[in-house]
């Protein structure tokens, strides 16, 4: 059984169950006291809330996601299109669903047992912006907003260009939890950047009607890049100059001859 927090009068009270497949995130002590290297962590997090999204199923390894289950279609989804489909045989959606409304049931008991007496459980989202890999102005690139420390995960992400709103080029991913018992989810924005431009990235809780916005502009180039090619430019036309004058003088000799 996971963290539960009271939201008041509301009564918004919302859970999370664990199903840890296979533990061991910390060093094992071996004998004689030496420590053993961290044994990896394959867990299933099932959680369920009076916000959208209602419930919420993931696959993690080691905090990465391999799979998220699909409610309305009732089928896990690969996090990567590389991934192996889920095997049919392995917890049958008819029992997830089951376990979903279990966990749906177990939150309105606790609710309204809890209102009023548990104080409510918050997390303060963390974004950070970054790019898939280093960028050059005019060439397209990917933006990525990390948001972390998100509890309960019910978050809204938005992307702003110049402060104009764009949903075009946007994904997000579902969201995947994390050891400290909150939630990540990742957003992406496909872009060609160019000099000038800000790119904002918005996250909005609307339970609180609140929202926490991190901007990321195109780095500057480099002065010495800079200088590079204007001299490079400067050689280059001086070369132009050079050749004209020699064909200009070549042609003034060659009539002076002539005459």
């Amino acid at each position: 059984m996971g963290a539960a927090g009271g939201r008041g009068a509301r009564g918004a009270l919302w859970g999370v169950l664990w199903g840890a497949l296979c533990a061991g995130l910390g060093g094992a002590q071996g004998p004689g006291g030496t420590h053993e290297p961290p044994a990896h962590a394959l867990a299933e997090v099932l959680f369920c809330q009076p916000a959208t999204p209602s419930l919420g199923l993931t696959l993690t390894f080691d905090a990465d996601q391999l799979f998220w289950f699909d409610f309305p279609r009732a089928r896990w989804t690969p996090r990567l299109p590389d991934l192996p489909p889920w095997p049919p045989a392995l917890e049958p959606p008819d029992q997830l669903l089951r376990d979903a409304t279990f966990c749906q049931n177990l939150r309105r008991a606790i609710t309204a047992m809890a209102t009023g007496i548990l104080p409510e459980a918050k997390g303060i989202p963390l974004a950070d912006i970054f790019p898939v890999q280093p960028p050059t102005l005019g060439d397209a690139t990917t933006l990525v907003c990390m948001v972390s420390n998100i509890f309960p995960p019910a978050v809204e992400i938005g992307w702003q260009v110049d402060g104009v709103p764009v949903t075009r080029d946007v994904t997000h991913t579902h969201y995947t939890p994390t050891g400290d018992l909150a939630f990540v989810r990742f957003s992406y924005l496909r872009v060609t950047p160019n000099a000038g431009d800000v790119y904002a990235c918005v996250v909005t809780r609307e339970a609180d009607n609140s929202s926490i916005i991190t901007y990321w502009v195109p780095p500057n180039p480099n002065p010495d890049e800079v200088l590079e090619t204007a001299l490079c430019g400067a050689a280059t036309a001086l070369g132009v100059l050079l050749a004209l004058l020699g064909v200009a003088m070549s042609w003034a000799a060659r009539r002076s001859t002539h005459g």
